[in-house]
């Protein structure tokens, strides 16, 4: 539960400690080509408040306690000092697929990948998810690297169990939320022989969602949309299946957030969903990116000239589109 700081604050004093912020990333990735938010300076550090488009003022009040969280709370010990991650390789063609896998591999170290799919073309989905494996099994050796695919709610039923009958070729570790509802996911995991799991149910949910167990494997936790560390921490002690701990598309201040996280679970039986600061052309922080396969469990602030030129790149109608966002979400910060 948040203590009485966090309760204490006033949203005109949290506006003055926030910086809006846009960054450029390197593709497009699910639609975007630039991600922005705010990050909120506080006594304990900087927090992040990014929650995209398409998020309703209580969700966006979920990042806005995450943020408060990180700035002005405290976040429990870690158990760890580093993370296992996955790559992800966004909706690209083959080739580019393959650029990255070995980019992942051979510079990053990393042996587990994320594959987008979902896309128009079942085609277009099977060529890069071959790919990647061919690339994997080429480097790592045959067995050795792990393949988990993200539909993000694209398909129907039929969709999805002829995508997944043929993808299931290609050694899958799981698929995340390849059907938007909990009916649908439950009637299509009766159709294939795949691990399923669930991502969206759990953090566009009104409520906290505690069981996914009829619908999927593994629960896939965010924690910046889920009201921070300690709500991420409850929801993975209450939820009845394992976690896997992911990111929201963060800078690397906020990506710190699901690492701490991450860190202090008792128990993290898969790699994270945290290396999607590869996915950026410029940062504010210095980039937060796998070595080795593993995320350091740190914490840091921006650097001001990067912060500085963040900021620069919006417009003083996107910063007061920012500004906005968060006094909409302030009544709904802490659940309220």
């Amino acid at each position: 539960m948040p203590g009485p700081l966090l309760h204490e604050l006033d949203v005109q004093d949290v506006l003055q400690a926030a910086v809006p912020f846009a960054l450029p990333l390197r593709r497009t990735f699910r639609g975007v080509d630039v991600r922005e938010g705010m990050l909120i300076k506080g006594p304990s550090g900087w927090g992040e408040f990014a929650p995209f488009d398409d998020y309703s003022d209580v969700a966006a009040g979920r990042w806005l306690t995450s943020a408060l969280e990180a700035s002005f709370g405290a976040w429990p010990a870690p158990v760890r000092n580093e993370i296992e991650v996955n790559a992800i390789i966004p909706a690209v063609d083959a080739a580019d697929a393959a650029g990255l896998t070995r980019e992942a591999v051979l510079d990053r170290g990393c042996r587990t990948v994320k594959v987008k799919v979902g896309s128009a073309s079942l085609g277009d989905d099977e060529a890069r998810v071959a790919t990647v494996r061919d690339v994997l099994d080429t480097v790592l050796g045959r067995g050795i690297g792990t393949i988990r695919i993200d539909a993000n709610a694209a398909w129907d039923v039929a969709t999805a169990a002829r995508a997944l009958r043929r993808l299931a070729a290609y050694d899958l570790e799981y698929v995340e939320q390849p059907c938007r509802t909990r009916e649908e996911m439950r009637e299509l995991r009766g159709l294939v022989d795949v691990a399923f799991a669930a991502d969206e149910v759990i953090r566009t949910s009104d409520r906290p969602v505690t069981s996914v167990a009829d619908i999927a494997d593994v629960a896939v936790l965010k924690p910046a949309t889920l009201g921070g560390v300690a709500a991420t921490l409850q929801r993975a002690h209450d939820l009845d299946v394992p976690v896997v701990i992911s990111g929201s598309l963060d800078s690397s201040v906020g990506l710190e957030t699901a690492v701490a996280a991450a860190a202090a679970l008792p128990d993290l039986p898969f790699a994270s969903g945290l290396g999607t600061g590869a996915l950026f052309a410029a940062d504010v922080a210095e980039p937060l990116l796998p070595s080795a396969g593993v995320l350091p469990v740190r914490r840091t602030g921006p650097e001001l000239p990067a912060l500085l030129a963040a900021r620069d790149r919006l417009t003083e109608a996107r910063a007061a589109h920012w500004r906005a966002r968060l006094v909409a979400a302030w009544p709904h910060r802490f659940g309220s």
